[in-house]
């Protein structure tokens, strides 16, 4: 055998050394980016997210990733050993953080509670992922147990090497976690699914790669660790549905009938006696107590004109789709909802509520976002002349998703889909428990070419709860006045003296002037945190 085939022969176990090395680096680094989008979900789901929160998070991991690296520094002579720790505490930590989040926040003080537990589990993970590159490169240039390769050629190829294991296992893992981990394990679950996977690594690592770099007393020890991290965390992912459903239930004062976790938001149906409601993301959407109060004042006062046609953006719990279909005279009613679990629970457990309107046939349902819906053709669904009325029953916009569709490029779209005639109502939340959101709202839709009559009505589980009713502007033309139909059903609540009255407003939640929000810059957002502060 010549020189060169002994060469070639020795170096392929330690190709193949590397290969597995670098596979690794793949899945840790998939685990490493998981861990913080689950951390970046959990702060959406909780505690309401927002871009203050996801900016914290995504800043306190990438200094945590520096502080990790700094401080594995003196342990790189003994990487092997150290790798498997580091590996075994992130597997643990991760795999437990949505848990551990989760219980906090359900059993002891919700917000500050949660907010710790977050900053915490943000600095150790961010932490120890920080260790692993300094550890894996150590790793890769010893190959298998050999000397270290120093020219800078080689460790430039080391480092390209890594890097792109690195990358390509993050990409990796923002796509398992909102296309297969969370819609089909949930937070908890899939957590902990990851933390499994990190733990698998680290034992493939340990058995097949560090053989020969750490004794045989390091190896039995890391191994052991592992098996008994691993144990910890199957007994989580065996019993995780009886942890989320216990703390789930603390966070609510009835019982929880119907529960989904989409890829849009966290939705619960609580029923005590009669009294059934909704809650999206932890808040509350509407109570079948005094639903009819909310329901009536955002839908009768946009049919004031002898509406035929409506569009409903939202709503799709059905309640807005069912006035409407009391009402004489309307034959065609689309209805644009962005999460499919929303219409299936409408469909289900809400059906006595909402009458069966989405099963009508005169109801076309349409599940899309709303303003991409706006913004392209549909002659099968839109009339060709607009709808006569359009009902926007969106949730309140205290992140910048939501606050998109609070803006005048919205509300321009909106224009684009009423008859010349036609009306457009918003509900625009409270304008006593956050009035600064409300006349911004007023002030968007100016801004976006609208005649605006606010008005606002009293409904108990919500307290002042306010609406825009608003028309195009044409040169010269008044605010529209609200009115009801002259053939309205017999209504619980809203008459012509109650709406008349609604347009009044008492001087500590007066009008206010106010920027638009845009998408350029989304003021509502920003409103609405200051509103319920």
């Amino acid at each position: 055998m010549t020189v060169t085939q002994e060469a070639a022969r020795s170096a392929q176990p330690s190709i193949r050394w590397r290969a597995l090395l670098l596979a690794a680096v793949a899945a840790c680094a998939a685990c490493g980016i998981i861990y913080e989008l689950a951390l970046l979900t959990l702060s959406a789901s909780l505690n309401g997210g927002g871009i203050v929160a996801t900016s914290l998070i995504v800043a306190g991991y990438i200094a945590a990733l520096g502080v990790g690296a700094l401080t594995i520094k003196p342990l790189l002579r003994h990487a092997g050993i150290v790798f498997v720790a580091v590996e075994a505490a992130l597997g643990i930590i991760g795999g437990l953080s949505a848990a551990a989040l989760y219980a906090v926040f359900a059993f002891l003080d919700g917000t500050i509670g949660s907010t710790w537990v977050l900053a915490l589990g943000t600095a150790l993970i961010g932490g120890l992922v920080g260790a692993e590159v300094p550890l894996l490169m150590t790793l890769l240039q010893q190959g298998r147990g050999g000397p270290a390769r120093n020219t800078a050629t080689d460790t430039g190829r080391t480092l390209a090497n890594l890097n792109a294991a690195d990358y390509l296992g993050a990409l990796v893992g923002g796509l398992v976690w909102p296309f297969a981990l969370l819609p089909h394990l949930g937070m908890i679950r899939g957590a902990a699914a990851t933390g499994v996977i990190n733990l698998v690594a680290a034992a493939i690592v340990a058995m097949f790669l560090l053989r020969r770099v750490i004794s045989t007393a390091q190896l039995v020890t890391a191994l052991c660790s592992l098996a008994a991290a691993l144990g910890l965390l199957v007994v989580l992912l065996v019993h995780a549905h009886d942890i989320e459903t216990t703390s789930r239930q603390r966070l609510y004062a009835d019982p929880i009938i119907a529960y989904r976790h989409t890829a849009y938001q966290e939705i619960v149906v609580t029923r005590r006696d009669n009294d059934t409601r909704l809650y999206l993301d932890g808040g509350l959407q509407f109570s079948t107590r005094d639903e009819y109060r909310y329901t009536e004042s955002l839908v009768y006062p946009a049919l004031g004109k002898g509406a035929r046609s409506v569009l409903v953006l939202g709503g799709g719990d059905g309640l807005a789709a069912r006035e409407l279909l009391r009402q004489n005279g309307i034959d065609k009613i689309v209805q644009v909802e962005l999460d499919p679990a929303v219409i299936q629970i409408a469909r289900t457990t809400l059906h006595d509520a909402n009458a069966g309107a989405l099963d009508n046939p005169r109801v076309s349902v349409v599940i899309d976002d709303a303003m991409r819906w706006l913004r392209a053709p549909h002659p099968d669904l839109s009339p060709p002349a607009g709808f006569d009325a359009v009902i926007v029953d969106l949730p309140d916009p205290d992140t910048p998703v939501l606050g998109r569709l609070y803006s005048s490029e919205f509300y321009a779209l909106v224009a684009h889909a009423l008859s010349p005639n036609g009306l457009v109502v918003v509900q625009a939340g409270s304008p006593f428990s956050t009035p600064t959101a409300f006349w911004r709202t007023v002030s968007t839709m100016r801004a976006a070419g609208y005649a605006v009559t606010p008005y606002h009505v009293h409904v108990p589980t919500f307290g002042d709860w306010g609406f825009a009713l608003a028309a195009p502007a044409q040169a010269g033309a008044a605010a529209p006045v609200p009115t009801m139909p002259a053939d309205a059903p017999p209504l619980r609540y809203l008459n012509p003296q109650v709406l008349q009255a609604a347009t009044v407003f008492s001087d500590d939640i007066a009008p206010r002037p106010l920027e638009p929000s845009t998408l350029d810059n989304p003021r509502i957002v920003e409103d609405m945190r200051h509103g319920y502060d």
